[in-house]
């Protein structure tokens, strides 16, 4: 995630970043064209905005190593479930804004949700929304959403893949070969994507309904799904995954 959001801000921001492993540190360098610190405090010292890019459980011990360096400084934390309070009780003269992001941001297809801490200014969401918006969308949204945020699209590639793994191989069992299914069931999750943000104040399920045409082949697959209630899996999906992500931040 760290690579994708420099990505974003290559040849328009001067950027640095810090990697604690040396050899890491030096191949990020070649791979990126940027100068890699293998020093958390020597990055912090130079830089006016710091993107946090930890696991949830690293945060604390680097929130403790910079905390003497980040005053009036704006930190940005990408931590699944770490809350911008739990961060301002480290760092208590920062800005903090917490975003969560997602992995299609590799392909600047990204989401994030993005919320502020009680310092930070309406300039900052702004500032952070527009540079985050070069690699993908994104949202602002409260702290008490952000772990509804995290399991819908932080962990939603993953569902996604599932599902159309899960078309592909269905294909496969009814006597086509799967890479062709797999084609088959990626570009129509791609294309339904696209048409769903183009649909202006078409509600979605009068999508469902033009192609869904009662008694035809695709109102019975959505017989199915609802017969397997569907909806009751995926609301289990997110909740399961909200309460994860809450809990990552305990």
């Amino acid at each position: 995630m760290a690579s994708a959001i420099i990505s974003g801000g290559l040849g328009k921001y001067e950027i640095i970043a810090s990697e604690i492993n040396e050899e890491l540190a030096q191949n990020a360098s070649k791979r990126l064209g940027i100068k890699v610190y293998s020093n958390n405090k020597e990055l912090v010292q130079n830089s006016d905005i710091i993107f946090i890019a930890t696991k949830p459980n690293q945060v604390s011990d680097v929130l403790e190593e910079i905390k003497t360096l980040t005053e009036n400084k704006l930190v940005v934390s990408i931590a699944a479930g770490v809350t911008t309070t739990k961060i301002e009780t480290t760092l208590t003269n920062s800005r903090i804004i917490r975003i969560m992001p997602n992995t299609p941001a590799l392909v600047k297809c990204g989401m994030f949700g993005i919320c502020a801490g009680t310092k930070a200014t309406n300039e900052d969401t702004e500032f952070i929304k527009a540079f985050l918006e070069s690699i993908g969308r994104c949202i602002t949204v409260t702290e008490a959403q952000m772990d509804i945020v995290t399991a819908i699209s932080g962990s939603g590639p993953a569902f996604f893949y599932q599902v159309i793994e899960d078309m592909a191989r269905a294909g496969e069992k009814l006597g086509l070969e799967y890479d062709k299914s797999l084609e088959l069931a990626t570009q129509t999750a791609l294309g339904s994507a696209k048409m769903i943000f183009n649909r202006g104040e078409t509600p979605v399920q009068t999508l469902i309904d033009n192609v869904a045409t009662k008694g035809g082949c695709t109102f019975v697959g959505i017989e199915e799904m609802k017969n397997g209630n569907s909806g009751k899996l995926f609301y289990d999906v997110i909740d399961k995954t909200t309460q994860k992500a809450h809990a990552l931040g305990q």
